[in-house]
């Protein structure tokens, strides 16, 4: 995918680029999964509720409007998932019967600020990881997450410090924008 300044989410809401949805998908259905095994539901309605959500954001998502103060794209995912999943839950058990499916799991806001961004961050960056070459990646993978010194993973290798911390930079950048719009 070409590294624009325009985020994510704006792509997938013009509907201009079919990449852009392909991306989305491939960033959000992980998460979406575990959201739905978090609730307590089988593989089955698990990929069921995916499906929902996504087909739900497919139609909505043009009419999504970002506001930091009053509406962020997780609160409102948030709400989707939440709302497929009493759905599903209405679909599958007849009323009266006890509740199978936790949905105070996916509704606490803790979750959801943390969670959502880290795994995120985590999924963006297993799909990005192909645009990059080996040793770029790795000097920016073994600086941030491994904590290693920069004169180290430079002379182990081959590169310059400088290199090492543009490295970091490059990456870093290409996560911002790969996130943007999609984690506060």
């Amino acid at each position: 995918m070409d590294t624009t300044s325009i985020s994510l989410l704006d792509q997938v809401r013009s509907g201009a680029d079919e990449r852009a949805w392909e991306r989305f998908v491939t960033l959000y259905t992980p998460f979406l999964f575990s959201c739905a095994q978090r609730a307590g539901l089988d593989h089955h309605d698990s990929c069921e509720l995916v499906q929902d959500v996504l087909l739900h954001l497919l139609s909505e998502l043009p009419k999504f409007r970002y506001d930091d103060a009053l509406h962020s794209f997780r609160g409102w995912l948030r709400t989707v998932t939440i709302n497929k999943c009493r759905e599903r839950f209405r679909k599958r058990v007849p009323s009266g019967l006890d509740q199978t499916i936790d949905l105070a799991a996916i509704e606490e806001e803790a979750f959801w600020e943390v969670e959502h961004r880290d795994f995120l961050a985590r999924r963006a960056m297993q799909i990005m990881q192909d645009e990059f070459e080996t040793r770029t990646w790795r000097a920016c993978c073994e600086f941030i997450m491994s904590g290693r010194k920069a004169a180290d993973i430079a002379a182990e290798l081959g590169m310059s410090e400088a290199a090492v911390f543009m490295a970091k930079s490059r990456v870093l950048n290409r996560l911002r924008r790969e996130l943007s719009g999609l984690v506060e």
